[in-house]
């Protein structure tokens, strides 16, 4: 059973939540942590009252874009370039050493 005295006006029961965020506290931050809590709660409440039916949801505050170039064809390295700073090649392939036994 839920110890009333911890558990405050807001019906929260500290306790119960620092044991759901693996916490262990104590009896005097239960006692400090308690209205702070109810604060928080009180906060979200608030906030429930806005009536913010016509504003469209968003991820961030600001508009975001990306800057990227323009996507094209372009040359690309010939096996010759690719392997000549290669420290050592074999018929046009890297040789690197063996990770995996």
């Amino acid at each position: 059973m839920v110890d009333e005295e911890k558990k405050g006006l807001a019906g929260i029961d500290t306790a119960y939540v620092a044991h759901l965020a693996r916490m262990h506290v104590s009896d005097e931050e239960i006692a400090r942590f308690q209205p702070q809590l109810e604060q928080v709660v009180a906060y979200v409440a608030k906030l429930q009252e806005l009536d913010v039916s016509d504003i469209e949801p968003t991820s961030h505050a600001q508009p975001l874009t990306n800057v990227l170039r323009e996507d094209g064809v372009r040359e690309g390295l010939t096996n010759a370039q690719a392997m000549a700073n290669a420290p050592a090649s074999v018929e046009g392939q890297f040789i690197v050493p063996k990770i995996v036994e």
